[in-house]
């Protein structure tokens, strides 16, 4: 199965409260994944703020063609499983 995010809600600088296509989900500090060029403006909490979840793809995007692929996200926020 691919995994894929099915909800994501920015809950904090850069915190996304995520949901993921297997069933767990929680809250991803994905601070530590913010390096780069095209990561640079991520670090500034109000551009953080525009992420959205990209259906299509199944992750979050920015208006700068950042995102971050669903399984480091996942790997961040653990094994909870959302009942």
């Amino acid at each position: 199965m691919i995994l894929r995010v099915v909800s994501a809600e920015v809950c904090g600088p850069h915190h996304l409260s995520l949901t993921f296509s297997d069933g767990t989900g929680g809250v991803a500090d994905v601070g530590t994944l913010l390096y780069g060029p095209v990561f640079e403006p991520l670090r500034e909490a109000g551009y953080f703020a525009r992420a959205k979840l990209d259906r299509v793809c199944g992750t979050v995007v920015w208006p700068n063609g950042a995102d971050i692929a669903p399984e480091a996200m996942r790997a961040l926020v653990g094994a909870e499983t959302i009942a």
